[in-house]
């Protein structure tokens, strides 16, 4: 197999060529080359658009073609599934809903339609005074609405532009007073089909509700073991595999021709498993910082194989 790094720039479609980076002997160069048979996608777009033309000449052979999810499309196509019992409900951010939503649900978190790394992820509860605690990454509130504020105009200053979704808060285990996820690795291998690749678990500074600023990341299959007993353990792996596998083929159907996904469960207190988000491009430079991770090689090896096998096609 040979592999080429290119942009779209790169591409002459009138010539049928293509200019990228190939490796040599002698390390990296440039080099023309003929359209590739099969193209993974590693940019982080929301839109295909760019690379429509090399797909019409190539075929469906190009993968991860929006690598940027919208949350609220995603969560439409999960609430429209099985997957809805598994799923927090979730509303577009309306600042006249917003209030009957925390009355109800006590906690909740905003998130950016297009949000990344939990950047700019709010979390919200009301206490039993009426007052309603708003943070950022950390659990201590940023801001403070009281009772007789405007909870609207408290946040229309705060969010600034942009879409948001309201997220039911679940109430979630932890692992040393600190919050934690599951993060599942969900890519397709040489035949084509989804498989679970690796399980980890992002733990958050203690304090902090955001496992995106990890403080530690462990093996997943290592950690669980800690909640239950080793059946209960391997039936929530065996559970979780499922879920994620499911979630892959759903997003797949919804956005088109996929080869890696993430999914990203927390526990609740009675140790079922809700899906907080799925990531079209996931992080890989997490997995350098677990010693016993195993599947290191796997992880990258995986898309290469999954390019191959659309290559084969006819």
């Amino acid at each position: 197999m040979r592999l080429c790094s290119f942009t779209p720039a790169n591409i002459d479609l009138r010539k049928k060529k293509i200019k990228g980076i190939i490796k040599s002997s002698k390390g990296y160069k440039e080099a023309t080359l003929d359209l590739p048979d099969a193209v993974y996608n590693r940019c982080y777009n929301k839109s295909s658009k760019k690379l429509r033309p090399l797909e019409r000449m190539i075929g469906e052979k190009y993968f991860n073609k929006i690598t940027h999810f919208n949350k609220w499309d995603v969560y439409r196509q999960l609430e429209k599934s099985e997957l809805k019992i598994f799923t927090p409900k979730t509303f577009l951010y309306d600042a006249s809903i917003l209030p009957d939503l925390l009355e109800a649900w006590k906690l909740l978190y905003l998130k950016p339609v297009y949000g990344n790394k939990g950047k700019n992820v709010y979390r919200l509860e009301q206490i039993d005074s009426g007052s309603i605690l708003i943070s950022s990454h950390s659990l201590a509130p940023r801001y403070i609405c009281e009772r007789h504020e405007d909870i609207g105009a408290k946040l229309k200053g705060i969010l600034g532009e942009g879409q948001f979704i309201m997220q039911r808060g679940i109430r979630s285990r932890m692992i040393n007073q600190c919050l934690f996820d599951l993060r599942l690795l969900v890519q397709k291998d040489i035949t084509g089909n989804w498989l679970v690749t690796s399980v980890v678990s992002r733990v958050a500074y203690e304090g902090f509700f955001n496992p995106s600023i990890l403080k530690e990341i462990y093996d997943g299959e290592l950690l669980i073991p800690q909640f239950f007993t080793v059946e209960k353990g391997f039936k929530l792996l065996k559970v979780l595999n499922n879920l994620s596998i499911k979630a892959a083929e759903l997003v797949e159907k919804h956005i088109g021709l996929l080869g890696e996904i993430s999914v990203d469960f927390i526990l609740d207190e009675t140790g079922k498993p809700w899906i907080i988000e799925i990531n079209g491009k996931p992080q890989k430079v997490i997995y350098q910082k677990i010693e016993s991770f195993q599947h290191r090689k796997l992880i990258y090896q995986r898309p290469l194989e999954y390019a191959y096998y659309l290559s084969q096609l006819t």
